[in-house]
């Protein structure tokens, strides 16, 4: 770790109760806290994501296609499959569980 992050990570122990964890044992709580929190972006990154998306699709799409296939697969392609679509209240509630 780099020392700003040591000296955060010092400075969370010392706002523990006694007896204060070692940096190690303090390490797990903090990765259990962050992978429990629902991953969030701000609007303006995933709006932007989801325009660069949209122009990367558009280079790729049959120009022959007609327009409502053009418009469907392109949707497909943003959405993606279902397998990768996470619910937030399914994993949540998964990590809570494993």
């Amino acid at each position: 770790m780099h020392p700003p992050q040591l000296k955060a990570l010092d400075a969370w122990i010392a706002q523990q109760k006694p007896p204060f964890p070692s940096r190690p044992e303090a390490v797990r709580p903090l990765v259990e806290m962050s992978l429990a929190r629902p991953v969030c972006y701000p609007k303006e990154i995933a709006a932007k994501a989801k325009e660069l998306a949209s122009k990367a699709i558009d280079g790729l799409i049959d120009p022959s296609a007609s327009v409502d296939k053009k418009v469907d697969r392109k949707r497909r392609l943003i959405k993606g499959p279902s397998v990768f679509r996470v619910r937030v209240d399914q994993s949540s509630r998964d990590r809570a569980e494993g």
